[in-house]
């Protein structure tokens, strides 16, 4: 039986420095008005005004939508649409992090399907109409949204992240200019590399994986351990911020197509609940989750563990442990925070934990884990997590 693998991708990828200047040549293949979905934070940078520069360069109109100022929501979602409507849009331009880029790819889509962004989740309604064309430009380095065709949208109603993943969500163009994400706070450049780094991993460990989504994983790994705490200390280093933005379009090219497992999974319901910022969730989890998963992935753990270490005279069970100690490590190093730290009441995070699990196995993420938990394990995790430590001592081999 022939074993036969999907790649997909955007129509375009354009990155590198100086590559943002390029969204006019792009939009003006696809459209004569855009809607630019954004935040405050974009529009006091100046980035919305540069943008819309670009396009006037090429004749091209917009409008702006600035109202994302949290993690997508179906709010957000219709309120876009109403104004991509009303002002007869026929291009998006997603400026900002993942959640700008997400609240987009839902309107691109419903702009030319019927319904409610939910009813496309597990695939429960399909995108039968092309989207609207979709410019993603990201300016973190971290959720690799630019590039894949997933979205997660939360119900306001009921909280629930709900993770949507279709082919036709895929923005038509990535624009992926590393001097966007130089601006980007501390925090956020830790939480959002980390995250980056669970994309690699995760779809490294999947049991989904492929070969060229392997090969992506792990150039983004490498990229990420070399780079990550420099682009942390020192901000303005642009080589790094370069390499870092590399990674993460990596990261998502491969978890899009090779799926994420357990730590999405849980994260979404902390994100909806807690409202705890998607990469920050993602990092938290991380080394606990890849604790508890070890023992079913060793060898391929012991291969992340040997871009940390070159040695090659120790065995792949002490790999693999180095790997899981050496990822501990360095959310400690980039000040990762858990639960706790981030003054979640303990009562109340407790009390949600059957509530979370549930949501996380329903997303259908820990599914795909080497080590595939039950409820029970999983509940066990998120009261780990809570109050879970990051320092550790490491014997390199």
């Amino acid at each position: 039986m022939v074993n036969i693998n999907v790649f997909r991708a955007p129509q375009v990828v354009l990155y590198g420095s100086g590559s943002f200047h390029r969204v006019a040549t792009e939009a003006v293949q696809r459209g004569r008005k855009a809607l630019i979905v954004s935040d405050p934070i974009m529009e006091s940078l100046g980035n919305i005004n540069q943008c819309i520069e670009y396009l006037l360069d090429e004749q091209i109109q917009a409008e702006i939508y600035t109202g994302v100022i949290s993690e997508p929501t179906d709010v957000y979602v219709q309120e876009a649409l109403s104004l991509f409507q009303k002002s007869k849009c026929d291009l998006i331009i997603s400026l900002g992090g993942g959640s700008c880029i997400d609240t987009a790819k839902a309107v691109a889509v419903l702009a030319t399907n019927s319904g409610y962004i939910g009813d496309y989740m597990g695939s429960a309604k399909q995108v039968e109409q092309l989207p609207v064309p979709h410019i993603a430009i990201p300016t973190t380095a971290g959720t690799g949204s630019e590039v894949t065709d997933v979205t997660v949208i939360t119900n306001t109603q009921n909280e629930e992240k709900m993770m949507i993943k279709q082919p036709l969500f895929m923005p038509s163009v990535a624009i992926v200019d590393p001097v966007l994400t130089l601006s980007s706070p501390k925090k956020v450049t830790a939480a959002t590399g980390i995250d980056a780094l669970s994309h690699a991993i995760e779809a490294y460990l999947s049991k989904r994986a492929q070969p060229m989504t392997d090969s992506l994983a792990l150039s983004a790994i490498e990229l990420i351990v070399s780079n990550i705490k420099t682009v942390y200390e020192e901000p303005t280093h642009l080589a790094a911020r370069e390499a870092m933005s590399t990674a993460s379009m990596y990261a998502g090219m491969a978890f899009s197509n090779a799926s994420v497992c357990l730590v999405h999974g849980m994260s979404r319901p902390i994100g909806a609940l807690f409202h705890v910022a998607h990469g920050e969730s993602n990092a938290m989890l991380l080394p606990a989750v890849l604790e508890f998963s070890k023992d079913s992935c060793v060898e391929r753990l012991a291969t992340i563990g040997r871009i940390f270490s070159k040695s090659q005279s120790f065995s792949d069970r002490e790999m693999a442990d180095l790997a899981v100690k050496q990822i501990k490590s360095l959310c400690y190093e980039l000040g990762i925070p858990n639960m706790k730290d981030l003054g979640i009441e303990q009562q109340t995070y407790l009390k949600n934990i059957e509530r979370m699990a549930t949501d996380a196995i329903r997303s259908g993420s820990p599914a795909n884990n080497p080590r595939v938990p039950s409820k029970k394990e999983i509940e066990e995790l998120y009261q780990l997590i809570y109050n879970y430590q990051f320092a550790t001592q490491i014997t390199s081999p």
